[in-house]
Formats: structure tokens, C-alpha cells, sequence
């Protein structure tokens, strides 16, 4: 698992002058069934009207059948470009630039797609019988000349594309134009069919945003489309992604849909605009340079179905836009006296007459694009604040802790350029409280400059105007700052400050969940799980180092009988041979850890040498009551279940967590105040990235852990289960193909993160061998039964041949089926023998090759990519069984307690992260209270290097020096500093 760093892009021109824009936060839309089926892609509706046509069989003119095979090869050429694009890894065997991805264009060579991607044509033209000529002229070059000859292409398609990978390897990206690793610039003329048009390129406002090249968004566009998923791409596509990382794979596939669904509302909202026949040239063009949902609502706000309408609407309706238009382009012939109508509503006095014409003028600055970028500029400049103040409540519903938790933001006033995330989401939450009341302060410069700007520059008249028509003017402008621009400021930058808030809180979600599911797992030791609690007792459960069920108890530490409860718990840890004990950190924890700390200082479990540690049980008690708990331990009480998950997340964490739902784990910050759809994603991302980057074992692995292998799913998980459950373990990872549901492409995206246990497969296997032999001696004694039977003339079926499935060593490892032929070459390219695998052996011939030959030069003679041939070496070095888990950390073993009254500023303790938040990090120092660490004593030099390429991060789990630098006992607030991670 790569943790290289983000490459960063060099800083290209923006392809639309809104570079300066400030996206907002974008929330999912539903729109409505007919919308939807109104904005389908193209290329789906011409592969439903084509499939009608093919069986027809009515007779017809000589000419007409010859324009329908025109159209079917156009439209086969249209369909058959999109995999040409998409598609990481498709290549022709005969081709040696066999990467179809992003290639430059060179001279002479055929461009099939420029020539069958015709010029677009208003609807209901003709076309003419030269045309089709041409047309015909242009598809003669690709080879489907016919509708047999179609067929047999999409035959060879799905076959090429189905299970090839024990061919040589598709992934050829070494060509001449595209060296190895060398970034290929985005041809500015390729268009991505799927994407919704706009004034604006998918690629370059995606690399704006990101802050990753072009050529790189451009690849994960297609990969994404192509239903790649994030472990994959990350472990195995690392040349097309630029060794990006799967948290930055996952930003950009946010950035990615929040980019659609405002192309898709857009479109949505142009064609109900053109239904109501309101939609005009500069209407479309405005919605089309839309890139957020902010700017579209502003856009489209006049237009919304029962708006009463605008003043500029109003004001149109009545007549005076042409006086609008000609006070800027004619004033000298522009008499508005005539335009009162005494008998007209708004139109009776010059003075409503001019407020109309101001409207007018306001509303059209409010939309133009050059005007708003000139006010986002001038802002950028200037110091714009984000103020907030204790709101004048009168509603009894307000709770004074709650105001008192607000107190730092009852007077808070920062610069929006300096202001932390955590500040903004505790600001929205008081405001959504009604404790708060929030604005945006921009000072009153930009609005003087903007006025002088818009009446000398921008709208100034193209001839000589009145004083009174002057008049009107700056009156517009200002009325269009203050009613429209201003306001429309304030919503971006709120929208942008909460949008960036809530994405960096759940990145740390995800980051933090990542942490505590890759804590190191303990094996081999039988484990006592506490469930502390007062009055109904702790809660006991024994396990035994397969994670089996020993024995469960409930035991009344917090009463008068607690020593003989003792006595209880001795003799069940000398029984079981049990060492160690896992308390859950819920109600009574402090006592409970005390109660076991002073029988462990006494000795009381000799012979044993007990230890114990604290463990978070967040989400425990809802899983102990869930269906998977049921299923899994039905004849268990549900507080006794909790036990045995605290157990068994010491043993196993990514096992036992992955049953619980990510958002109750409880590593997070303001997790209920972020969009729910948006963290539910990126969370199950990352359980799926863990899952399958430490990989599962096919053949002992449970349901719910196997949904979350990336391909598949819980349908593909219990077909697996089901599977294995008739047909006996898996010996190969050929076998999957025969699951039900598991097509192609699942197959792909699951093969390289499933194990096999060799041993285990090998006993299996010998079994088998020595079962078929039995039964072969069994048919040899039916011999003379079926030589009488067909004598007799009885047809007797022959018997079906039993095929014996060798396993694979390749299985074990974490190289991709196809990759296997190349793994190939390279054992025999350094004598190696797969039965080797992971063996001291193994180490040495590779280090011998590659310090010879270097991992570059082995990649050019077996003509792969770098970073497949890594994968192969890890693979082939690591020792079986090898778990990517081992470089973290373990959990915290402990025999004594301390309390806080024992700590004095200046003490040096070792300590656990609990939870890491954007203000600082909370460490469990074993006194009952976490400690923080702010954040600002969290510098690149007391971490690890492995830690400086995280971004500073600290996650759950990780073993921390700090210094105790403050102590408050009565608030019970303990404040650290970091000195080293361990």
C-alpha cells in the first residue's frame, strides 16, 4: 500500500476566465423521472432505437436499405469510440502501443474517431444522398461493412474482454510517443461522450479544483467510468493515476460528482426553461458557464416554477426593457416620458418609469459574467470577514449550557482566510441553534471601487448621456450591489467556507477510521472481553485465539461481593489459560480497570502474569442487538454479545469493526452536522480500501467481511458463500469465475485482493487425490456390469471426466491474475521456483537481479510497467500470511493505574490516540481523562517520516511521548505536548 505523496500540478492557464470563482458546497438534487429521461445520453438512445431495426424483416425500397446500414455503421463507430477511451488496459495484441489512454496524435497515422464524428446538425435536416455517400465512404474504413459482420464484432468484443487474463498482459504502456511514466498532456479536442456538454471543460476545472494534472483527472474520468473502484485503481493503476493515493483518489471522485450533478441540473433546468418557451442566447450561455449549484440558483432563480417573478421581470413585462437597453447603447434618443401610460399600473409617473428602467439595468449587471468576475477579484484583494454574535433569543427552548458552549463565538470575528474549519462548523451549529447570528463583512472600499468601476468601464454609455439618465445609472449599480451582488457574495463564500469544513471533517473521519481499523491484530492469545457496568453487572466473555466462544458470565465487581467474584474470574483465566483482559472504555470502566489493576499489583492470578488494556466499544451495543449478531451468535444473550465484540476487536479489528455501521464507531468531529450522504460514501470507501488492501482468505472469511472486498457485493458475497459451501473450499482464484454474478469485471476488480491459505489448500488437495483414487477402483469393478448392460443394447452415458483444479501459488500473493504471465517470466528470469514463494530463497535471487539489472531495466527486458513489476517483487518477498498490519500499532498493555491527581505539569507519559480532530488530538494517558494536544504543537519534526508523508497526521491507535503542560482538575482538562511518535 503506497503512502507516496500527492504529486502537485504545475500551474496551467484555466480554460475559462472564472478561475477566481468560489465553488460552493453541492448538495444532491432529485430530479424528476421525465427529466431524466429527457437529458439520457445519446449514445443509449441510439443503441435502443438500433436493436428494433436488426430483426426487421418487412420489404423495402432498394434505396432505403442502403441509408440504414449507413446509419448502423455511424452509429456502431459512435458506440465502439467510448471503449477505446475508456478502458485502462484494452489493447490489441498486435499493437505495441497498446495503451489507448490519452495518446498525442502523430502524423499519417488513421484517425478513425475524427472521421466518424460528424459535424452536428439542426433538427429535422435532410440528409442528402451525398451525405450518405460520404458517410458510407467514411465507414468502409472500419471493420463492420455490414450487419453479420457487426455481430461477429460484438462477439469478439465480449470475448476479447471476458476472462483473458491468463493471456500475455494487456497493459502495454510503453509507445513512442508516451515513454514510461512520462505524463501524456489531455488532447484539448477529445470529449468525454458521457459527460453532459457545458461552456466549460470537465478535465481542466476538475485539475483546477484538485489541484492534480490534467492528464491524470483526464485517466481517472475514464477509469471511474469504466466502473473501476478506488482499491484498484490505486493498487494496480498506479501509472495511469500518478502513484495518487486512495484518499486523493477519493477527493477527486467527490470533486467529480459534485461537477456532474451541477452539469446534469443545469441541463435539467434548460430544458424546463425552454418548455415554458422563456429561454433566450444569453440565458443558455449564463447556464452553461454555471459551475456550481450557487451560481445556477442565482442563474435560474427568476425562472422557478411559482416565483412571482423579479422586479426586472415585472419591469420587462411592462414594456421598458428597451429603454434599458438604449440607455447604454443610445441615451441621446432615449426619452423616457414617453413610456408613461397613466392607465398602466407602474407606468403612471416618471418616477416609476425609472425605477423599472433601474431594475432592468440591475438585474443585468447582477448576471453578467465580466462583472461578477471583476467583484471577485476586487475581493480576493480585500479583507473580508466572516463575523458572529450572540443572537437576541426569546424562545424558552434554548438551553443555557447550550449558549455556554458558544461562549468563543459570541464576539468572533476572522478573516475567511484564516479561519480553521472546526470554527466554521461550530459557528454554522449555533447559528442552526438559533444561539447565533452569522454575516459576512465586506468593507465598503470594494463597494466604492466596484460602482466607479461598472459606470466609468464596464456599462458606461457608448454616448454622451443626461445627467438625469446618469443618475439612473449609478442608481442601478448600486441597487444592484447591495439587493443582488452582495448577497450573492455572502452565499458563495459561506457555501465555499462550509463546503471546504465539512469535506476536510469527514476526510478526518475517514482517516481516523482507516487508523483504527489497521491496528495491529493479536494473535495466539486467548482473550477475556469486559463489559463493564454497575447494576446489572460486568458482562464476561472468553475467546479462544480463533476468535471461538469459551465460555460467557456475568460477574458484580461493584458490590459488597466483589472479592468473591475474584475467586471467579481467577480460576476462569487458570481454566482457559487466559493472560489477558480487554475492558471496554463505556460506564464503570475507571472502576472496573482499577478492580483489575490492584488484583494484578497484588499477584493474585499467579502463576499467570495478566495484563489488561481499554479498548473503545463504541457501536457494540447496537451490534450486539443487530440481524448479524443474531445470525452469527443466536443462542447468546444480546449483553453478552457486546463481550465478545470487545474481545474480538483486540484479536481481530478490521474483522469485528467492519459489522458495525462506520458513523457509530465514534472517531469523527461534528459528524451530525455534515451531509449524511456524502460521509456514508467516503466511510464505506475506506472500510472497502482496508478490507481489500489487507486482504481476506477466502475459505474461512466471513459474509460481511467479504462484501466489502472491492467488486463485490452482498448478493456476490453470499453466492461466494454458497459456493463454497457445496463445492468445498476454493483452491484457485480461477474458480470465482464459476460464482454466480461474478462477471468480468467483478472478477477483476476482487481477484488481487483474494488469498489462499497454501497449506491448507494442498491438504485439501491431497484429500481429493486420495477420494478419486477410491473412486476409480470402485468404477473398475463396475466394468463387467456396463460391458453386459451394453451387450444387452442399453446405451450407457458416459462418465463425466472428474477435473482435478491445481492450485496456484501465484494465489497467495497480491499480484493480479494478469499479471501472472509476467510473474512468470520474472521467476524464470531470476531462476526462481513459485513453490518458493515468500522463502529467504525467493529474497535473495530478487535483490541479485535487481541490483544487478536495476527494477527499471528488468522492466524494459520483461516489457512492463515499473510499478507492475513492483507489485510482482512484493508479492513474490513477502513471507506467507504477510498482513500489511504489522507496521501498525498494537494496542496499549497495561498492569498499574494512574490517577490524576498524580500528575504534575511537566510529567513525561506515554500514551494511545484516541480520536484526532481539526483542532487538536485527544490521547489516553490512563487516567481516566483524555489529554489534547492542540494542534498547533503537532510539528513535521516530532513525527516520523512515514507520518510527514500523511499530512500530519495522528491517527486512533498510534503510541505517542507527550509532556503534560497543563492541568485543570476542577474542569478535569488535561493539555499535552507532542514529543515524539512511537
Amino acid at each position: 500500500m503506497s503512502t507516496l505523496p500527492r504529486i502537485a500540478k504545475s500551474k496551467a492557464k484555466p480554460l475559462v476566465s472564472e478561475e477566481d470563482e468560489l465553488p460552493s458546497f453541492l448538495n444532491s438534487f432529485s430530479e424528476s423521472e421525465e427529466e431524466e429521461e429527457e437529458w439520457e445520453p445519446k449514445s443509449k438512445v441510439a443503441s435502443k432505437r438500433r436493436l428494433p431495426k436488426k430483426t426487421e424483416s418487412k420489404p423495402r425500397k432498394a434505396a432505403a436499405p442502403r441509408s440504414t446500414v449507413v446509419r448502423k455503421r455511424t452509429r456502431k463507430t459512435a458506440v465502439k469510440e467510448e471503449p477505446n477511451v475508456s478502458l485502462p488496459i484494452a489493447a490489441d495484441e498486435d499493437s505495441k502501443d497498446g495503451l489507448k489512454l490519452l495518446q498525442p496524435k502523430e502524423d499519417g497515422d488513421p484517425e478513425p474517431k475524427t472521421r466518424t464524428k460528424k459535424p452536428k446538425m439542426p433538427r429535422g435536416t435532410k440528409i442528402t444522398f451525398i451525405q450518405r455517400k460520404m458517410n458510407n465512404l467514411d465507414s468502409d474504413e472500419i471493420p463492420s461493412t455490414s450487419a453479420p459482420l457487426m455481430e461477429n464484432e460484438v462477439k469478439q468484443e465480449k470475448y476479447e474482454e471476458d476472462f483473458t487474463f491468463d493471456e500475455p498482459p494487456l497493459k502495454r504502456i510503453k509507445s513512442t510517443t508516451c515513454p514510461q511514466g512520462k505524463p501524456v498532456k489531455h488532447p484539448g479536442s477529445t470529449k468525454h461522450q458521457e459527460e453532459l456538454e457545458m461552456n466549460w471543460d470537465i478535465v481542466q476545472v476538475l485539475s483546477e479544483r484538485t489541484n492534480i494534472e490534467p492528464w491524470v483527472c483526464a485517466n481517472i474520468i475514464c477509469l471511474f467510468r469504466d466502473e473501476n473502484t478506488i482499491p484498484f485503481i490505486a493498487r494496480y493503476r498506479k501509472e495511469l493515476v500518478n502513484n495518487l493515493e486512495a484518499e486523493a483518489l477519493r477527493e477527486v471522485q467527490q470533486t467529480l460528482e459534485e461537477l456532474r450533478t451541477v452539469a446534469k441540473k443545469t441541463h435539467a433546468t434548460i430544458q424546463k426553461i425552454k418548455k415554458e418557451g422563456k429561454l433566450s442566447g444569453g440565458l443558455l450561455a449564463a447556464l452553461l458557464n454555471c459551475k456550481t449549484l450557487d451560481e445556477l440558483d442565482h442563474v435560474s432563480a427568476p425562472y422557478k416554477t411559482g416565483s412571482k417573478g423579479t422586479k426586472a421581470q415585472r419591469a420587462k413585462q411592462l414594456g421598458l426593457e428597451p429603454a434599458a437597453i438604449s440607455l447604454i447603447e443610445n441615451p441621446v434618443e432615449l426619452s423616457l416620458f414617453s413610456y408613461i401610460k397613466p392607465n398602466v399600473k407602474g407606468l403612471t409617473t416618471i418616477q416609476e418609469v425609472e425605477a423599472g428602467v433601474q431594475h432592468i439595468l440591475a438585474d443585468m449587471f447582477a448576471k453578467d459574467k465580466d462583472t461578477l468576475d471583476f467583484i471577485r477579484i476586487l475581493c480576493q484583494q480585500r479583507y473580508i470577514c466572516i463575523q458572529s454574535a450572540l443572537a437576541k433569543v426569546s424562545s424558552k427552548n434554548v438551553n443555557e449550557k447550550d449558549v455556554n458552549k458558544f461562549q468563543l463565538y459570541q464576539n468572533f470575528s476572522c478573516n475567511i482566510k484564516n479561519i480553521q474549519h472546526h470554527q466554521i462548523l461550530a459557528i454554522n451549529r449555533g447559528e442552526n441553534l438559533k444561539i447565533l447570528t452569522v454575516k459576512v463583512s465586506v468593507p465598503d472600499g470594494v463597494k466604492n471601487e466596484f460602482c466607479r468601476w461598472c459606470v466609468n468601464e464596464r456599462w458606461r454609455p457608448k454616448r454622451y448621456a443626461k445627467p438625469e439618465l446618469m443618475k439612473i445609472l449609478h442608481n442601478s449599480v448600486e441597487d444592484s450591489y447591495k439587493r443582488l451582488i452582495y448577497p450573492l457574495l455572502c452565499r458563495e463564500y459561506r457555501s465555499k467556507l462550509t463546503s471546504d469544513a465539512e469535506k476536510e471533517s469527514i476526510m478526518m473521519f475517514g482517516r481516523n477510521l482507516r487508523q483504527l481499523l489497521l491496528t495491529s491484530p493479536v494473535r495466539g492469545r486467548t482473550l477475556m472481553g469486559v463489559d463493564p457496568g454497575y447494576k446489572h453487572g460486568c458482562k464476561l466473555a472468553i475467546i479462544s485465539p480463533t476468535s471461538q466462544i469459551f465460555h460467557t458470565d456475568v460477574v458484580y465487581l461493584h458490590s459488597a461481593q466483589g472479592f468473591r467474584e475474584a475467586d471467579k474470574i481467577r480460576r476462569l483465566l487458570l481454566h482457559y489459560n487466559c493472560c489477558t483482559v480487554v475492558i471496554g472504555n463505556g460506564t464503570a470502566c475507571r472502576e472496573t480497570e482499577a478492580y483489575f489493576a490492584d488484583l494484578i499489583m497484588k499477584k493474585y492470578f499467579a502463576p499467570l502474569d495478566v495484563v489488561y488494556c481499554i479498548v473503545s466499544e463504541a457501536g457494540a451495543s447496537i451490534y450486539s442487538v443487530s440481524p448479524e449478531a443474531s445470525k452469527e451468535m443466536p443462542d447468546l444473550d444480546p449483553n453478552l454479545r457486546s463481550a465478545v465484540s470487545i474481545a474480538r476487536r483486540v484479536q481481530d479489528p478490521l474483522a469485528e469493526l467492519v459489522k458495525i455501521e462506520p458513523k457509530h464507531i465514534g472517531v469523527g468531529m461534528y459528524q451530525h452536522d455534515v451531509s449524511q450522504t456524502l460521509l456514508k460514501a467516503t466511510l464505506d470507501s475506506v472500510v472497502e480500501e482496508c478490507v481489500s488492501f489487507v486482504g481476506v482468505d477466502i475459505n474461512i472469511c466471513s459474509e460481511i467481511l467479504l462484501r466489502h472486498i472491492a467488486g463485490l457485493n452482498a448478493n456476490r458475497a453470499k453466492n461466494i458463500i454458497e459456493w463454497r459451501e457445496k463445492n468445498g473450499p476454493f483452491i484457485s482464484r480461477e474458480q470465482l469465475k464459476e460464482v454466480k454474478g461474478l462477471g468480468p469485471k467483478s472478477f477483476q476488480q476482487c481477484a488481487g485482493f483474494i488469498r489462499f491459505n497454501q497449506e491448507y489448500v494442498r491438504t485439501f488437495c491431497s484429500n481429493q487425490q486420495t477420494k478419486l483414487a477410491a473412486e476409480g477402483h470402485a468404477l473398475m469393478a463396475k466394468a463387467d456390469v456396463q460391458v453386459t448392460s451394453e451387450k444387452q443394447g442399453k446405451k450407457k452415458s458416459k462418465p463425466a471426466a472428474n477435473v482435478v483444479v491445481r492450485p496456484n501459488p501465484l494465489d497467495q500473493t497480491c499480484i493480479h491474475p494478469e499479471s501472472y504471465d509476467i510473474a512468470k517470466r520474472f521467476l524464470t528470469f531470476i531462476g526462481g521456483n513459485p513453490n518458493d514463494i515468500g522463502k529467504p530463497d525467493m529474497q535473495q535471487k530478487v535483490n541479485a537481479v535487481i541490483q544487478k539489472e536495476g527494477i527499471e531495466g528488468a522492466a524494459k527486458t520483461l516489457n512492463t510497467t515499473v510499478h507492475t513489476l513492483q507489485i510482482i517483487i512484493d508479492g513474490l518477498t513477502q513471507p506467507e500470511g504477510f498482513d500489511i498490519r504489522t507496521d501498525f500499532d498494537k494496542p496499549d498493555f497495561k498492569r498499574s493505574i494512574v490517577c490524576l491527581e498524580d500528575l504534575s505539569v511537566g510529567t513525561v507519559l506515554t500514551g494511545k490516540v484516541e480520536n484526532a480532530t481539526l483542532f487538536g488530538v485527544f490521547v489516553d494517558i490512563g487516567v481516566g481523562k483524555s489529554g489534547l494536544i492542540p494542534i498547533r504543537n503537532i510539528t513535521e519534526t516530532k513525527l516520523s517520516k512515514a507520518k510527514k508523508r500523511r499530512s500530519l497526521g495522528l491517527g486512533p491507535g498510534e503510541r505517542v511521548e507527550v509532556k503534560v503542560l497543563n492541568i485543570d482538575i476542577p474542569r478535569s482538562r488535561i493539555t499535552l505536548d507532542l514529543l515524539r511518535v512511537l
